[in-house]
């Protein structure tokens, strides 16, 4: 956010056709907020990545195509989650190249490294993950707040969409002790 806004920050406390608030400007300042958020830290990731991560994880264990690539999102903390279209075509790739196999079973392939897979797993060890490259990590910190910032804002819009006045006050006075003790943070060093 820019700081510019002005005015009321639930927007037009006239109830409209619906039901609750209308928040119009409440919605104007939630974009805001998100298109300030969303900017990504350098999280794109080429094909080679997708790669080493499909053998790193496969060291560890089989999985099934959909598994891996959940399983790259949750060790990446949420920053980088490779599309289906990045990582069946990989896991294609190193079975051709015979360093993995697929067994069907339950209408699913179940991926696992073969022996020339784990012998090349092994060359690279003193390689990281790359969810462990210190870009990912840093990103993935850089995101921890304005992600919780997100969600408060999400709140916020709900009480103020769905709230009674009272609880819209109740919501207000949080907001404002919550950003009392954010800047207090700041004020300790």
């Amino acid at each position: 956010m820019n700081g510019s806004y002005s005015g009321d920050p639930f927007g037009s406390r006239s109830r409209g056709p619906g039901t609750g608030w209308s928040g119009a400007g409440l919605w104007e300042a939630m974009d805001q907020l998100k298109d300030a958020f969303e900017q990504r830290v350098g999280t794109r990731m080429g094909r080679g990545d997708v790669r080493a991560a499909v053998l790193a994880l496969l060291a560890e264990q089989p999985m099934h195509g959909y598994q891996i690539i959940h399983e790259i999102e949750s060790r990446s903390h949420g920053m980088w989650k490779p599309s289906p279209g990045s990582v069946y075509p990989t896991l294609q790739m190193l079975a051709d190249e015979g360093l993995i196999t697929a067994e069907e079973s339950g209408g699913r392939k179940t991926y696992s490294l073969t022996d020339a897979g784990r012998e090349e797993t092994e060359q690279s060890k003193d390689r990281s993950a790359p969810w462990e490259m210190p870009g990912m990590r840093d990103a993935a910190s850089a995101t921890a707040i304005p992600k919780a910032g997100a969600q408060l804002a999400q709140a916020a819009a709900q009480v103020a969409r769905s709230g009674s006045p009272a609880q819209v006050t109740e919501a207000v006075a949080v907001l404002d002790e919550a950003r009392r003790r954010l800047y207090s943070i700041l004020a300790q060093n």
